[in-house]
């Protein structure tokens, strides 16, 4: 009897010991809840409905519980009994990208705050766009998705309130569909404040309202670029959605225009006299702001003399003027597929500062002493006047050298030498050899593209790229040793690349059975140029040298001397495009300020030019993007219906990018269309693969493709794989 006594009394503790880990349970998967809804209120009966809690007991068990977390500290109440978590949230500020409609990233602005990126969902951004700069409550615990989340507090600075789109007018109200991708949000426009768009139109609109609450902003259209799809209003549609001026301050036209061209006999006597010397500029045929110039004379010792000069920009653009604030702002040249957008003037870029032949002109120069091994036996720096003797387009040189005949022939034959000796030097000192794939347009005289072609670089290419890097290494040098780098300068920077990147760029490169040892540090810019030699001429070149240049860091201008991985140099800068790049006028003047004897000036001030201009860069690049994949899709838009061979060039949870071989345009085929299958996407292996036939579309496989559709508004070529037998979405890989 006293057995079975202890026995139920023992089944009793039992039921009571299972009912209090019930409890605890309970209790953590409620305040699990609260801390990943962080920021928001909840009663009782919504935690119930939420958890899905549905035996009696555990929903008895609920409200104590909370009752409970509240005494513990680890939860709030509030006085209409709604309860929240009390967990310590961080706060960060960082920059939106705003990568789809349904959700974006906080780009943190110190990345280990809180260990990388913040999902954001669209209800939680607070009107936040693309680009602004942002301040971010962080929740405590991840998010479903596995991601740290959280919630946009404040707006601190809108990256842009004007957009570029297209008008759609209905008889009450119109909207204006933006052009740029990642503004997922049409604005409202009242029919008064359309300044005369019609409907299709191409138009400028500002912000103007966006109250909270609302589902879209409302603005105001600030210029009409005219009908959507003609090639001026597209290119000027650019422009206006990189924020590309259109004009120049009158301010500034005046100055540039007041400045006399004659040169004082005071100027030439300041400077060492080059113009007796033979010298001449090899450009592009249609180029027309020349910067640099190279002389050329045998000395009496054997060896060569030959000077790198280089426009002098800043004997003309002086600071504190309306000339220098709009070089500054605009910072570079912007080259989209039909014209040029100047950084300065044109009486500066083509006139005052171009260096024509025939003219007199005020350069900076780097001239070398070399023997004919291209050993540099002596340099020297300084402002010296030139007069070209001759204007040579690429083509033209090129053909003196193979031809052997022509204007200087020889000389160019001998600069020819010495520049192959100079970059088989360089790169054996472990420079990379990144020969990037340019695609040019052939454009009729309304901009219609009538054809494609790759440029090609030639040995004259590489004579001109090779004397340029050579000042602008020697020019940085210079000033570093002055003062073991203590000095103010700019500098141009290049990272070593990221090993785990490069472990993954390796990876792709196999897909396309390229083998790239990366597992010595020491040699990876050699194993890179060996795929780099591999691929040329292959049709993976442009998806590979893509790919490998994202695997690599940024270059940057700034004040700290650091060396550049990619050219293999100590120490570098940009001295050789004053006429098209503010920074080579930074740099112009600070070695002017030394070469006179003065002192290191204070860091910040340059640093900040320095992010402003490798902003301004980037934008430059991302527009020359836009004109070129615009040209793009027009061209596939009236090229010939047929299947086009091509090479996968990304793969995405929703789609395959393909570049076309023969044209070097790149199009998506969407997963939602690939109807002969379901297709999951394997993000470590950069694959699709399909859940029924297991059939798999990697990165590098080679498919046959047609084109779909073509969107100029938004710059996009869809296509779908091709088959012989014409069946619908179905990837089939060629030989």
């Amino acid at each position: 009897m006293g057995r079975k006594s202890d026995r139920k009394h023992s089944k009793k503790n039992k039921g009571k010991q299972s009912g209090g880990n019930d409890a605890s349970f309970l209790a953590k998967k409620i305040l699990q809840f609260l801390d990943a809804n962080f920021g928001q209120e909840f009663n009782a009966k919504q935690i119930i409905k939420r958890l899905e809690i549905r035996d009696a007991v555990s929903k008895e068990a609920v409200e104590p519980i909370l009752y409970r977390l509240v005494d513990g500290g680890s939860v709030s109440r509030n006085s209409r009994n709604y309860f929240s978590s009390t967990k310590d949230p961080d706060f960060i500020t960082g920059t939106v990208d705003f990568v789809n409609p349904r959700f974006a990233f906080i780009i943190p602005d110190d990345p280990e705050a809180v260990g990388g990126d913040i999902l954001i969902k669209e209800a939680d951004l607070k009107q936040a766009l693309d680009g602004d700069k942002v301040r971010v409550m962080v929740f405590p615990i991840k998010g479903k998705t596995g991601r740290t989340e959280g919630r946009v507090l404040e707006i601190l600075e809108r990256s842009r309130d004007e957009f570029v789109g297209r008008v759609e007018i209905s008889p009450r109200f119109a909207f204006v569909v933006p052009d740029f991708k990642k503004m997922h949000k049409d604005i409202f426009v009242h029919r008064g404040d359309l300044m005369g768009a019609e409907h299709n139109e191409k138009v400028i609109v500002k912000l103007s309202e966006w109250r909270e609450g609302d589902k879209n902003p409302t603005g105001k259209v600030t210029r009409v670029l005219g009908k959507a799809g003609l090639h001026e209003v597209e290119i000027h549609s650019i422009m206006a959605e990189f924020g590309l001026p259109f004009e120049y301050p009158k301010e500034a036209d005046e100055e540039a225009n007041a400045i006399l061209e004659k040169i004082s006999a005071k100027e030439i006597k300041a400077r060492k006299d080059f113009r007796d010397v033979l010298t001449f500029t090899i450009d592009p045929v249609d180029a027309k702001d020349f910067d640099d110039a190279i002389s050329y004379r045998e000395l009496e010792n054997g060896n060569l003399e030959i000077g790198v000069h280089i426009a002098d920009v800043t004997h003309y653009v002086k600071p504190k003027t309306a000339l220098e604030k709009e070089a500054f702002n605009r910072a570079t040249s912007v080259y989209l597929v039909d014209r040029t957008i100047p950084m300065l003037p044109e009486r500066l870029s083509n006139g005052l500062c171009s260096l024509r032949p025939n003219e007199d002109k005020l350069t900076f120069a780097c001239v070398f002493e070399m023997d004919k091994s291209a050993k540099v036996v002596n340099h020297w720096i300084g402002r010296t006047i030139i007069h070209s003797n001759r204007r040579y387009a690429y083509e033209e040189a090129q053909e003196c050298i193979d031809t052997q005949s022509g204007d200087y022939f020889q000389e160019l034959t001998l600069l020819n030498e010495l520049a192959k000796k100079i970059r088989k030097q360089r790169f054996e000192k472990g420079a990379v050899n990144f020969e990037t794939v340019e695609v040019k347009f052939k454009l009729d005289e309304k901009g219609t593209p009538l054809g494609l072609f790759v440029k090609e670089r030639k040995d004259i290419h590489k004579l001109i790229e090779e004397f340029m890097l050579l000042a602008n290494k020697y020019v940085a040098e210079f000033i570093y040793k002055k003062n073991n780098g203590t000095d103010t300068f700019v500098y141009r920077t290049h990272d070593s690349p990221d090993l785990d990147r490069l472990e993954t760029f390796s990876g792709f490169a196999k897909r396309f059975g390229h083998q790239m040892d990366v597992t010595n540090v020491q040699k990876i810019s050699t194993a890179l140029n060996k795929l780099m030699d591999e691929i040329q001429g292959k049709p993976e070149q442009n998806v590979l040298e893509q790919l490998a240049i994202r695997s690599m860091a940024k270059a940057k201008y700034t004040t700290e001397p650091k060396g550049h991985f990619g050219l293999a140099f100590p120490h570098y800068t940009h001295f050789t495009s004053p006429i098209r790049r503010y920074p080579d006028m930074m740099v112009h003047r600070l070695l002017e300020h030394y070469l006179e004897g003065g002192k290191s000036p204070e860091a910040e001030s340059w640093e900040q030019k320095c992010v402003h201009s490798s902003e301004r860069e980037k934008r430059a690049a991302d527009a020359e993007r836009a004109s070129i994949k615009y040209k793009q899709v027009e061209y596939m838009s009236l090229a010939e219906q047929k299947d086009y061979e091509g090479i996968v060039s990304g793969v995405t949870e929703w789609g395959v990018f393909v570049e076309i071989t023969e044209t070097k345009c790149e199009g998506m085929i969407r997963v939602q269309d690939m109807d002969d299958d379901y297709y999951e996407f394997d993000e470590r292996n950069m694959r699709l693969i399909g859940t029924r036939s297991k059939k798999m579309i990697t990165l590098g496989d080679k498919v046959l493709v047609r084109v779909v559709n073509t969107d100029i508004d938004r710059r996009t070529i869809d296509l779908e794989f091709a088959e012989n037998d014409r069946k619908k979405s179905r990837p089939r890989a060629f030989n």
